[in-house]
């Protein structure tokens, strides 16, 4: 545990698995202060996931936490979202309260970079959707990458099937220019990028057993557990908010992944990322020289490392190649469920 919260920039595109690592966060208070939560393009369009989190920082009754919008798109391309995987509102079924809470005068680029100004040094950054508002904040201040205490992004496949094309990552494949200019600038930091690519993020599998456990932990009832012979879309009459809610967006996700043939399970991809930020003891790593192919008609948004010095190029990714999924589970539903007993008690 760090003597004091570290602070962070979360860059998110939420998202049900973007959502989870947000509430691990929050409930993370006494190691992690986040400074920015920025809002980006990707499961769904950027004034949806603004509206996404704000309603989930009023739902977990964070503190006033400014919330910066990113631009409406890609750097080049136009917007993919994925509405089929995360639901039409990027939550799944869940329906949260409306927020009255604001958001920020300031871009996403320019409170990226107006935070590493004022903290140089301190912030770790994560990233758990496109890469767009970074590589923007980047073009900005191409010192970012010195000022940052670390970087922590999920995206990229490495020897490893992609989930967009057969060879890509959502993530990187909605903003392959804005991966690659991030990869590139990051070569000159002090500590290469963790990154959280496919290959260790689908063995993060959370199945119907981690749901019900998350109930029992914060104290709600009745204590359900999700069944792929349930009728679809089925609500949750979870007593605790936090985890009605949730449960009922893992339940799209879980449904999507089952009509996928992956089995009723969901990918939590995202709050491992998060994880990593503040225990990256959780996972082992190689170091890698990543680039991001922009050009190649079936191979476009790749990430491809180089890990024997082929390129001749500094590294600029730490790749967690190796984690133990049970005690990931463990401690992010002891965290999650004890925050959702006391921030909505019964």
């Amino acid at each position: 545990m760090t003597p004091f919260p570290q602070k962070l920039i979360v860059d998110v595109d939420t998202g049900i698995d973007d959502s989870l690592a947000l509430l691990y966060l929050l409930a993370s208070a006494d190691e992690a202060e986040i400074t920015v939560l920025a809002c980006t393009a990707g499961n769904v369009p950027t004034a949806q996931v603004t509206e996404n989190n704000l309603r989930w920082l009023d739902v977990c009754g964070a503190p006033l936490i400014e919330v910066a919008v990113g631009t409406d798109g890609p750097l080049v391309a136009p917007l993919m979202t994925t509405e089929d995987t995360h639901g039409p509102h990027g939550i799944g079924y869940a329906e949260l309260p409306p927020s009255t809470r604001t958001v920020s005068d300031r871009t996403a680029a320019q409170a990226w970079v107006a935070a590493v100004h004022q903290y140089p040094g301190e912030i770790t950054g994560l990233v758990t959707g496109p890469l767009t508002n970074l590589a923007l904040a980047v073009r900005l201040e191409p010192d970012l990458p010195k000022l940052l205490r670390r970087l922590v992004i999920m995206g990229g496949s490495f020897d490893h099937p992609g989930n967009t094309t057969p060879t890509s990552e959502w993530n990187v494949a909605v903003d392959p220019e804005a991966a690659k200019e991030v990869f590139d600038a990051f070569s000159e930091a002090l500590h290469p990028p963790i990154v959280c690519a496919l290959g260790l993020t689908e063995t993060i599998e959370m199945k119907p057993h981690h749901v019900a456990r998350l109930a029992e932990i914060a104290g709600s009832r009745p204590i359900e557990t999700l069944s792929e012979t349930d009728e679809v879309g089925i609500r949750s009459a979870a007593s605790n908010p936090m985890v009605r809610y949730f449960t009922d967006a893992v339940r799209f996700y879980m449904e999507f992944h089952q009509a996928q043939g992956e089995g009723y399970l969901a990918h939590m991809h995202d709050p491992f990322a998060a994880a990593l930020a503040l225990h990256p003891e959780f996972a082992e790593y190689e170091e890698a020289t990543v680039d991001v192919e922009l050009d190649g008609t079936l191979t476009r948004g790749t990430t491809v490392a180089d890990r024997r010095g082929f390129w001749g190029r500094p590294p600029n990714a730490a790749i967690a190649v190796r984690t133990d999924p049970d005690a990931f589970f463990d401690h992010l539903l002891e965290r999650v469920g004890r925050f959702a007993a006391a921030v909505h008690p019964d």
